[in-house]
């Protein structure tokens, strides 16, 4: 596996970890009654699990060539 395909991986799980952040706190809740520990926890899963995807599955953006490399 090459360093692009480790470095779209990446990019992917950080994304997939700021979208459930972003999912996650509630429209109108105050900032101190949000359980960030909660949000960060589930976001951390959700970005492992996307990573791991990236690693079973593939990506569309690297090619089948420069993953067997």
């Amino acid at each position: 596996m090459t360093k692009e395909f480790w470095i779209s991986a990446g990019k992917r799980a950080l994304y997939t970890f700021a979208e459930t952040m972003i999912g996650m706190i509630t429209v109108g809740q105050a900032f101190t009654e949000v359980n960030w520990t909660h949000i960060l926890s589930v976001s951390a899963v959700a970005a492992i699990v996307s990573f791991a995807k990236s690693i079973v599955i593939g990506m569309p953006e690297v090619s089948k060539e420069e993953v067997s490399e």
